[in-house]
């Protein structure tokens, strides 16, 4: 199966090597990586660059300034959909999401149209997390669920495997949502459309180095904005 991995970036300089080689390690047939960098000023596109000449299944897109999280992801779908891939993937480039996860939710794929790696069913978790952000992240995702009446119980995760014939379906220039909240929207508009999907656990790590863009002004963000996507069409 053709597996496009899309990794967005910011200042990731310090991870984004180790995690690229990481993925490739794994040997996993027929995979790509497309690293989506917003014009990162510590040369994370620049570290990209260099090593595409040791991997040609190594992509980048430049973009002119920090655009967000949405947007990323959308220009990486719409990338992956025009070069053929079967399965796309959303993953954080800090190590976060765990890697070794990734055969068993491309395998998935074959049975499900999107596949979600979930922190909070039987056996998913968060590690090293300040018990503040375990409130907003656990509540968004509870809050997510009860406001748009869908059966998911990690709403805001962000390591989420997409079949294409969603990605062709949702029509992608109508998501508006450019922050955490698109992880919500993009559930949401897949399941309001009919699509299948599985929740398998994954413990969530921390990042091991760089800053988290994680804040209580996005979480809150983000709880306004799931209002508007149930009135959305």
């Amino acid at each position: 199966m053709k597996t496009l991995i899309i990794i967005p970036t910011y200042n990731e300089k310090e991870n984004i090597e180790n995690i690229i080689n990481a993925v490739f390690d794994l040997r996993i047939p027929d995979i790509s990586i497309l690293i989506v960098d917003d014009n990162s000023p510590d040369g994370t596109a620049k570290i990209v660059e260099s090593l595409q000449k040791k991997f040609n299944n190594l992509h980048i897109i430049k973009r002119a300034g920090k655009l967000g999280l949405g947007s990323a992801y959308i220009e990486g779908f719409k990338f992956g959909l025009k070069q053929g891939f079967e399965t796309i993937i959303q993953m954080d480039a800090d190590f976060s999401h765990p890697i070794t996860k990734l055969p068993e939710m491309i395998n998935l794929s074959n049975e499900y149209d999107f596949v979600i790696g979930s922190r909070y069913v039987k056996g998913g978790g968060v590690k090293d997390w300040p018990i503040i952000r375990r409130i907003l992240s656990r509540g968004g995702s509870l809050y997510a669920r009860l406001i748009l009446g869908q059966r998911i119980n990690d709403f805001t995760g962000g390591f989420n495997t997409w079949n294409k014939r969603v990605l062709e379906k949702i029509n992608l220039n109508q998501i508006k949502s450019n922050g955490y909240v698109f992880q919500i929207e993009m559930k949401y508009r897949a399941k309001k459309l009919g699509f299948s999907h599985i929740e398998t656990p994954i413990i969530f790590t921390d990042r091991t180095a760089g800053k988290s863009k994680m804040s209580k002004r996005i979480a809150l963000e983000a709880m306004v904005k799931t209002i508007l996507i149930k009135f959305t069409k």
